[in-house]
């Protein structure tokens, strides 16, 4: 659960994003398309994949890499990035059952396509650690309902509705690969069509702040872990696009600390806890100069 104070928070930043994005669509897109190349990376390397940044970067420029290279691993980046771009050249595509599919389908493309773009059915069970996914003759309806239950739960907090959905669908694990990249996809459609950026789940955090969630949710029921994690993401990407549109110079948080006599640490912590406008570009936290603390 994440308090009034925070919604509040966001509101005013969506709000602030809203009025500045009039006039500076195509610096808006030149962002996200900027930030394909960490999402791509980021959402792979959670499913561990072995691509560093720096690869996933020459891969989606069309550069070769040097020495040994896992031909399903560049597929996924080359696939997860088409995906990117489709739905960031035809925004406000409704969330529907067809969608997922179709988006599965692209992700698989080349990979596997004996079970691209169609769920689990038949004797087909999955296992996570110890999780182990829906039965395979309730997957579609199941989803169904899901998609449902979201469409029409328009009373629900947005990221509440989010939250849920996501905690639902990876849960249900409703195909036999690319579970969590689908997952981590739906999540930014669906901040798309409420007119928000999207938002990067980080690799390097996934043990401590996303994997843990999975565990309890399917034994509590309760999604709220996921609620608190989206709405400080969704902080950092709303203030990087905000200084990019309003700075005049973005910095290193830690010169940025060192300027206002601040200790690095307390800056990073600030800047994780979103309450200093500080956002992660190439894993680097980075800030407005001209910020001044509180």
């Amino acid at each position: 659960m994440i308090y009034q104070i925070t919604k509040d928070k966001i509101e005013a930043l969506h709000k602030q994003y809203t009025e500045l994005s009039k006039g500076n669509e195509i610096l808006l897109k030149e962002i996200a398309i900027a930030e394909i190349s960490e999402m791509v990376y980021n959402s792979n390397a959670i499913e561990n994949s072995t691509l560093t940044l720096e690869d996933t970067e020459k891969i989606l420029a069309g550069d070769e890499l040097h020495g040994t290279v896992n031909v399903r691993e560049v597929f996924e980046a080359k696939n997860l990035a088409k995906i990117t771009e489709t739905l960031l050249e035809t925004p406000n595509q409704k969330l529907t059952v067809k969608l997922i599919l179709s988006l599965h389908r692209t992700l698989l493309t080349n990979i596997d396509d004996s079970i691209a773009g169609r769920f689990r059915s038949g004797r087909e069970w999955v296992r996570v650690g110890n999780h182990l996914g829906a039965n395979p003759l309730f997957v579609n309806n199941l989803i169904c309902e899901l998609v449902d239950a979201y469409n029409n739960s328009k009373e629900q907090y947005f990221l509440d509705r989010i939250a849920h959905f996501h905690a639902e669908f990876e849960t249900i694990h409703p195909f036999c690969d690319g579970n969590g990249r689908m997952g981590r996809v739906l999540i930014n459609l669906q901040l798309s069509n409420l007119g928000l950026p999207p938002i990067i789940i980080q690799n390097k955090s996934k043990h401590k702040e996303y994997y843990p969630l999975f565990s309890t949710y399917p034994v509590t029921m309760k999604f709220d872990g996921f609620t608190e994690l989206f709405a400080i993401l969704l902080q950092e990407a709303l203030h990087k696009r905000i200084a990019m549109l309003t700075a005049k110079r973005i910095i290193p948080l830690s010169r940025w600390a060192e300027k206002n006599n601040i200790k690095s640490t307390i800056a990073a912590n600030k800047a994780k806890r979103q309450t200093i406008p500080a956002f992660r570009l190439r894993e680097k936290w980075v800030i407005d100069e001209d910020y001044l603390p509180i």
